[in-house]
């Protein structure tokens, strides 16, 4: 439903009081006129530079000088007509909103709106609303443009042959342009064609990574990595992107979490998942959304899930995400139910929006996971990611040696125990130092050694409950379907021969 479909709902039920949430004020601004005009209502506008300002066709036919917050509210029963309807759309004006006497005239204003059809419009880029008005205002959002007004935007400015692609590299780049406002898109568009003559979706990601970076909600991964650099997983790869590539119309891909041991690969493999199919890959953290001021975490959470929604299709990235779930059985004793609240958002998102997203989530302890995360339904699956067995290990082996550019024939040390990263680190400071392998994974102490025990706890609950990420079917301690699993760590193993 478009802005000026809402607002009419609203104003013909006789809500006097409306809040628009909007990124794009002149272009509310025009929707909300072109509504007035089609509908015979007055409308006039506020803002803190220009003052009060009588809106006629196309143009301000009359303007009352009246910066002062207090004197455009108290102006709006001028407005008022017999038998009219008259809007006053008040521009940022959530910064006047810390007055007590703002607040008391609004408070008034709203009230006497029901009988003489007048209408306060606050228009502003965040909710923010005090106590005293919460029962008086209704929240309305603008929403940012859609497919086919990003196709309008795109067409009004790649305007010569050739400018503008056909096909899958359009798609492309309306997918880039998603979640963008019409003034960013149009800024980014025409960066294109300044840059490269013709409209191409890099410089569009471009722009929305910056944009991102400004909001300091999300942040976007940057990498250009593939599954070609990343050895072993061979089932969990293959899971994904044929979710991710299915024609269905009646199932939407959700997500998987991946549980597993440290340094296993859980987090490269969400970064190059986006690469592999074309989508960008959006890191959440719902611990550094957290604010200082009551309200503003939750606020800040269900921000950056509406960026997410509308940067669609993505892969939303959530890494450890038993550290920002430990809270939420304490939440309301710890931290005034902040934690449970972030959460609570996530998983309504999660429902509401399937398809839109494909979640990534990645932890180290199922135990401080809340039980609703990982029902039936919420995710596609629940993959464990043990120690890499041999045939993983030599591929990963064969990546590394290969991109430290080492010797492929000297003798490797003993990694009975190793983790991926701990086989990256190993060649790294080969070349680093200048070593062969065997001398450089002296400086290695394999977390199979330092964490046995919780390994040994994680391994016996994924046990018959997480798809093996190596092999089809389920993850078995000791069993053939995941082939490698069978041995107990020994905390003196030594990490070399």
């Amino acid at each position: 439903m478009t802005l000026s479909e809402r607002l009419q709902e609203l104003v013909r039920a006789a809500f006097s009081g409306i809040y628009i949430q909007s990124f794009e004020h002149d272009d509310a601004i025009l929707e909300i006129a072109r509504l007035c005009r089609g509908e015979g209502w007055n409308l006039a506008t506020w803002d803190i530079d220009r003052g009060l300002a009588l809106v006629g066709q196309n143009e301000i036919s009359t303007a009352v000088p009246a910066t002062d917050p207090l004197a455009a509210i108290r102006a709006v029963g001028t407005l008022a007509t017999a038998d009219g309807t008259a809007l006053l759309v008040l521009r940022n004006f959530h910064r006047f909103l810390n007055s007590v006497e703002v607040v008391q005239a609004l408070d008034s204003q709203i009230n006497a709106g029901k009988q003489n059809r007048t209408f306060v419009v606050i228009l502003a880029p965040v909710v923010q609303i005090p106590i005293e008005l919460e029962r008086q205002l209704v929240v309305v959002e603008h929403e940012l443009p859609d497919r086919d007004q990003l196709l309008r935007i795109a067409r009004g400015i790649a305007t010569e042959p050739g400018e503008l692609p056909e096909g899958e590299p359009l798609e492309r780049t309306l997918t880039a342009a998603a979640g963008m406002t019409r003034m960013e898109a149009e800024n980014a568009l025409s960066l294109a064609l300044v840059r490269h003559g013709r409209v191409v979706p890099d410089v569009i990601w471009d722009m929305k990574v910056q944009g991102l970076k400004k909001s300091g909600l999300l942040e976007m991964h940057g990498g250009t990595e593939t599954f070609h650099g990343l050895g072993g997983l061979e089932h969990m790869k293959s899971f994904c992107l044929r979710a991710l590539s299915s024609r269905s119309r009646k199932a939407e891909p959700r997500g998987i979490l991946i549980l597993g041991v440290p340094g296993t690969g859980k987090s490269e493999f969400a970064k190059r998942l986006g690469n592999e199919v074309g989508f960008p890959t959006i890191l959440v953290d719902l611990g550094h959304l957290k604010g200082s001021l009551v309200g503003e975490s939750e606020r800040r959470t269900r921000q950056a899930l509406r960026q997410l929604s509308a940067t669609a299709r993505n892969i939303a990235f959530f890494d450890e995400i038993e550290k920002m779930a430990s809270g939420v059985q304490s939440s309301g004793q710890s931290d005034g139910g902040v934690s449970a609240g972030q959460f609570g958002s996530l998983l309504g998102h999660m429902s509401d929006h399937p398809g839109e997203s494909f979640f990534i989530f990645t932890a180290n302890d199922i135990s401080k996971l809340p039980p609703e995360f990982t029902r039936a339904e919420r995710l596609d699956g629940i993959f464990f990611v043990d120690l890499p067995g041999p045939r993983e290990k030599k591929a990963i082996w064969d990546i590394y040696i290969q991109t430290f550019e080492l010797d492929p024939t000297q003798r490797m040390p003993r990694d009975d125990s190793w983790t991926g990263a701990e086989i990256k680190a190993c060649c790294r400071l080969a070349s680093l130092l200048d070593v062969p392998l065997i001398e450089a994974a002296t400086n290695i102490v394999p977390v199979a050694v330092t964490a046995g025990e919780s390994i040994e706890r994680l391994r016996q609950w994924a046990s018959g409950r997480c798809l093996c990420a190596d092999r089809p079917g389920l993850f078995t301690r000791g069993g053939d379907v995941a082939g490698k699993t069978g041995r107990k760590v020994n905390r003196s193993d030594p990490s070399v021969n």
